[in-house]
């Protein structure tokens, strides 16, 4: 069979949704024969054995994007019967993850080994008590298992980099999981490893940051002794109310993390950067001095942290908070 009669085949009958199973694909009339020459000639990708998606989406969509395919992948292949957890719960409760790596995550009470999960799998053995259970739904309305968010958030803690946790751990609140519940299941877990990290998690949740960014700039700035910077800070001007992402009252300066969504949702580029500037404006003429910083400083805290004492120090700053 031809490629492209094989490419044609596969694009007029392949089923409904990003990822299809090999029965999926059976019931819809493409046969083990067809998808082999599918892989073959570069039209299908085996995300892993028994779960497919078309190249083309594939190859056109986000890192992030993929790791969501990837436990549809998983979830078509084992037939739903997974429980996830971990980095995975929280993409399937919607939460912002960063760099968190791009394997499946589920949590077993029984032994389970590497071999017979995948390589692409994670696997924990931890209890789980009913209340940590949680059903979220599939865009076709089935049932796929997780953990309740409240207990992917303290998961995540006890094997992430604070910093990664905490990404997950804001948009978690501004979900509406709860804190008083992550405190009290993180008193009464019998799972003992990690519980410092958690502890430690929960005493620097915020849910006023809007983006994994605002997350990562929020610990930086505590991380440099700038505490006195809250997030979400309102401020009025004579172009209007200006919501600032990090401001400190004292100094009269505000920290914006630029991320690109900013500037792409919703209204054009150019608009938007023209509002920008008519705020920024209006802001200086209220005595408000404006540090932008972009994902890639965030990478890069020392030579940050260099940058923004430069900045408080420069004159029309009223202090110098930054410790030697």
């Amino acid at each position: 069979m031809k490629a492209e009669t094989v490419r044609a085949l596969v694009y007029d009958r392949w089923p409904e949704g990003a990822v299809a199973s090999t029965a999926q694909l059976a019931a819809a009339g493409l046969d083990d024969r067809v998808v082999t020459a599918a892989v073959k000639s570069g039209a299908l990708l085996r995300v892993r054995r028994g779960a497919y998606v078309l190249a083309a989406h594939w190859n056109t969509i986000k890192p992030w994007d993929r790791d969501q395919l990837r436990i549809m992948a998983h979830f078509e292949s084992t037939s739903g019967r997974a429980r996830y957890s971990h980095a995975s719960a929280a993409r399937l409760h919607g939460c912002h993850v960063w760099n968190a790596g791009s394997l499946v995550h589920v949590t077993t009470q029984y032994s389970n080994s590497r071999a017979s999960a995948g390589k692409d799998v994670q696997t924990h053995r931890l209890p789980l008590t009913e209340e940590e259970l949680a059903s979220l739904w599939t865009p076709d309305g089935r049932e796929i298992l997780a953990t309740s968010i409240e207990r992917t958030v303290l998961d995540c803690a006890r094997t992430l980099p604070l910093d990664k946790a905490a990404v997950i751990g804001d948009h978690a609140l501004r979900k509406g999981a709860s804190l008083a519940t992550m405190r009290r299941l993180l008193e009464e877990s019998h799972v003992t490893r990690g519980g410092r990290r958690a502890s430690d998690l929960l005493q620097v949740l915020d849910a006023r940051s809007e983006s994994a960014g605002e997350t990562r700039t929020r610990l930086l700035l505590c991380s440099f002794g700038l505490a006195t910077f809250k997030p979400q800070v309102e401020i009025t001007t004579t172009a209007g109310l200006f919501r600032a992402d990090f401001a400190d009252a004292e100094t009269r300066v505000i920290v914006e993390f630029d991320g690109a969504v900013k500037y792409t949702d919703h209204k054009p580029t150019q608009e938007v950067l023209l509002a920008e500037r008519w705020r920024e404006n209006a802001l200086v003429e209220a005595g408000w001095r404006v540090f932008r910083l972009h994902w890639n400083h965030l990478d890069r805290p020392g030579e940050l942290r260099a940058r923004l004492t430069a900045f408080l120090g420069q004159p029309g700053t009223h202090k110098r908070p930054l410790p030697a």
